[in-house]
């Protein structure tokens, strides 16, 4: 360690030139911001728990597995993925006799939540055997049996002995009200709730004989742990769960599995890319501040400095300047962190009851990790000037090296042929196979901008260089600026190309599936109505509409996701398939819907038939009159036969299934959306919320207009991060240049005159990023939207020229202030 503690020359640099290390200081501190946000990020999704509220009093809790597990490999190679399942599993209610036999076990109670409509309104419906753990109490009354319910003492309208009209899976019925209650502690708050008989309750649920869960009250002085124990035992093999503590959470709020999904992919997926990127750039950073003190290093070699004594100033240095930044970008990275949490809480994407966690752990990593990039870039970027000799080293300050090393070229090739190769591969495959090959373009193409750098510079200066050599003096001489100072020139312009190529892929892959969707939307709506209820439909809206006057087609729509294996060999996952159930037959969603049948027939939709998107076919590896396996929302496993595929996936559903089918295996039975052809929005409107096939398409794109924030966050991370690299590397080129502005001014040259040089060195460096950006952008995104979508990019000009603009206005200004500092020093 005593190499890299801070010696004489290292603290004497750091103090009386301070200005040459605050370029480092802030490269290092947006990598420390970067690192510990997205780590807050992912050890909040890997630690994520919600206390329990239903279950609070029940110290166990037995509930099925909530992911669907899949298996891929085998031997050595065999992986087991888990994915939150779209419903809930359920368990056999029958188990609670089973667990109630167990020692220490006071009563063992299924429990069941489903939904209820009571006219236009939406109740939630129990098992009135919850009372025992939930602490609901009777005001009035006695217990539902067969037939009856107990609302809530709240409920208007209602008395004990009236009878009530409500709609539950089971159809619509009259139940006669036997008492009124109070919610207790474990019932949702500000919800209307009604109890039913929990003989019945399965029934009315729509999954009989079964429960969402069993909770298991313990006898007094009965240690929860060991009753766990029991009750595990008692249940192996049932397929059954046992919970306690904060994991007795996660089964009465299904939203967890999603937020950790979520979160782990924030701080794990993006945040490794993030990181990557934020690494790469303050590497680069770190390099160029060690390479502007080239003169320096030579003078001291020639003086009598050791090599080792130049690695050790340098790692020294570093040591000096990476903790102290790191220290200071972990509170904003903290900061950030916290805010993009509470955004994604409040639009729901959390469960309210889960809190960030913010420990020592990732900020310890993102100190570590900004040290580690300053010692190694350091090191590599001070190695040939501490290795050869003095006199040499002199010459090399004077004159930069027409060319990387041999090993960076051979890298830089490499990154860019396989950047190639995956660009074919993502232009050949499909789905997610297409995005994940091309999230693999951009960062190869960008790895070889950067070690290519040089060499891409001077490419870049000759091309755009004969554009001003035609212009003025100071046009031309920024040409041969730009020409002679390739490595100064690359350096400029690799945090442009990161920003654009990054910001460019990222909301332009999101503009590209909404256009494409809301195409595929406008045009798959066929029917005259469609008719919304933000409770669902009632369960016979579907039937009461075809029997509407001059009514042709009346199909409801079931909506939810289905989980499909996708991927080749064993590179395979879960997918996640919006899945519309339909009511009437397939010739009747023709009359409402135009799916763009592509192979196969709607008609034969049913019982284990399915119709699927042909994006889905082609990630599954299957076509029509193939098995098609899947996983259920609630986790049931089926192969369907696949009977038909069609072209409009993205902007309907990517399965198409039959309704008697799928509402088993969901907790809601009420249709979303009932389209309709024929008929007059009057007749039609006691059903719900009337409108036609645009009105419905408009609504329909603000609702995915809503999931744009996620993308359009991230590319302001990496876009945000990237200009404020690319900026902060400019005024490191502008600074390091006083002598020769000086040398110019004391030729002749007006102030004017080198202002106006530098701000075309600047625009140089914004186009020239722009267009690789650019470049490196549209390889990313054109096979993957061709996988995606079967179309190209959509690229709304106006947010291109946006982010084109923003590049040229941050070279000119990250150029011209520090540039006038300079002069006037």
């Amino acid at each position: 360690m005593r190499r890299f503690v801070p010696n004489g020359l290292a603290r004497a640099a750091v103090r009386f030139k301070p200005a040459s290390f605050a370029g480092t200081f802030v490269a290092l501190m947006m990598s420390a911001l970067i690192v510990s946000a997205c780590g807050i990020l992912l050890e909040t999704g890997v630690r994520a728990s919600v206390p329990p509220e239903r279950y609070a009093k029940a110290p166990v809790v037995a509930a099925a597995d909530q992911y669907a597990r899949f298996v891929t490999g085998s031997g050595d190679s065999r992986s087991e993925s888990a994915d939150p399942l779209p419903d809930t599993a359920r368990v056999d209610a029958a188990l609670a006799d089973k667990v109630a036999r167990v020692s220490g076990v006071e009563a063992a109670v299924a429990d069941f939540t489903f939904p209820v409509r009571q006219g236009d309104g939406l109740l939630t419906g129990h098992g009135w055997g919850s009372h025992a753990f939930t602490g609901a109490v009777l005001t009035s009354g006695d217990a539902p049996r067969a037939g009856e319910v107990v609302l809530a003492a709240s409920a208007e309208g209602a008395d004990v002995g009236d009878t009530v009209t409500l709609e539950t899976a089971a159809g619509r019925a009259d139940f006669r009200v036997s008492g009124l209650a109070k919610a207790g502690s474990g019932d949702a708050s500000g919800v209307a709730i009604a109890w039913f008989s929990d003989a019945r309750s399965a029934a009315l649920a729509g999954h009989p004989g079964k429960a969402d869960a069993i909770a298991v009250l313990a006898k007094g002085g009965t240690d929860a742990d060991a009753l766990a124990v029991r009750v595990k035992k008692a249940l192996a093999g049932s397929g059954a769960e046992v919970h306690t503590g904060d994991a007795r959470g996660a089964v009465e709020d299904h939203g967890l599995g999603y937020a950790k999904e979520m979160l782990t992919g924030l701080g794990g997926s993006f945040g490794g890319i993030a990181a990557t990127v934020a690494v790469f750039t303050a590497s680069g950073t770190v390099a160029l501040s060690v390479a502007q003190r080239a003169r320096e290093f030579a003078l001291l070699r020639a003086v009598g400095a050791t090599p080792r004594q130049i690695r050790r100033a340098v790692a020294a240095e570093a040591v000096l300047v990476a903790p102290l930044a790191g220290l200071v970008g972990c509170l904003p990275g903290i900061g950030l962190a916290h805010w993009w949490f509470g955004q994604l809480k409040d639009r729901g994407a959390i469960p309210g009851a889960v809190d960030l966690q913010v420990s020592w752990i990732p900020l310890v990593v993102a100190v570590g990790t900004g040290l580690l990039t300053a010692l190694a870039a350091g090191w590599a970027a001070g190695r040939r000037p501490s290795k050869i000799k003095p006199g040499q080293a002199l010459a090399e300050a004077s004159v930069e090296r027409l060319r990387p090393g041999v090993i960076r070229i051979l890298l830089g090739l490499g990154a860019l042929v396989g950047g190639g190769f995956l660009t074919v591969v993502a232009a050949r495959s499909a789905g997610d196979d297409a995005a994940n090959a091309a999230l693999g373009v951009v960062m190869l193409f960008m790895l070889a901008v950067a070690l290519l750098g040089p060499l891409v510079a001077r490419l870049c200066a000759a091309l755009f260089g004969l554009a001003l050599r035609a212009g003025d003096a100071s046009a031309s001489l920024a040409a041969a600026n730009s020409r002679t100072n390739a490595r100064r020139l690359a350096s400029a312009i690799t945090p442009i190309v990161l920003a654009m190529a990054f910001a460019s892929t990222l909301v332009f892959m999101h503009t590209s599936e909404s256009h494409v969707s809301a195409q595929q939307l406008r045009a798959g709506v066929t029917a005259d109505h469609v008719v919304t209820d933000p409770a669902g439909l009632s369960i016979d809206a579907a039937a009461r509409a075809a029997r509407a006057p001059g009514v042709d087609a009346a199909v409801g729509l079931l909506e939810t996701q289905v989980l499909v294996p996708v991927g080749s060999g064993g590179d395979r996952w879960l997918q996640g398939s919006p899945t519309q159930g339909i009511s009437g037959s397939g010739e009747q969603l023709a009359k409402v819907q135009d799916l763009d049948v592509r192979d196969g027939s709607l008609a034969r939709i049913g019982t284990d038939r399915i119709a699927i998107d042909k994006t889905l076919a082609t990630s599954a590896k299957v076509g029509a009159g193939d098995k098609l396996p899947l996983y259920l929302p609630d986790g049931s496993r089926t192969k369907p036969e696949v009977v038909a595929v069609y072209g409009r996936g993205l902007g309907l559903a990517a399965v198409t299934m039959d309704r008697a089918s799928l509402a088993p295996h969901v907790t809601s039975p009420f249709d979303s959306t009932l389209l309709i052809r024929g008929g007059t929005a009057k007749a039609l409107a006691p059903l719900g919320d009337v409108t036609d096939a645009s009105g419905y398409a408009v609504e329909q794109n603000t609702d995915r207009e809503l999931n744009a924030w996620a993308n359009y966050t991230m590319a302001a991370v990496l876009g945000g991060f990237a200009a404020v690299a690319a900026a902060n590397t400019l005024v490191m080129t502008v600074l390091d240049r006083r002598r020769e502005l000086g040398t110019l001014r004391l030729i002749g040259s007006t102030r004017r005159q080198v202002m106006r040089m530098l701000r075309w060195e600047g625009l140089l460096v914004a186009t020239a990023g722009i267009a690789l950006g650019t470049a490196i952008a549209a390889a990313t995104l054109i096979p993957m939207m061709r996988g995606l979508t079967g179309e190209g990019p959509y690229v709304p000009p106006l947010i291109y020229a946006a982010f084109a603009g923003g590049a040229v206005v941050l070279g000119l200004v990250a150029v011209t202030l520090p540039a006038r500092a300079a002069l006037r020093g």
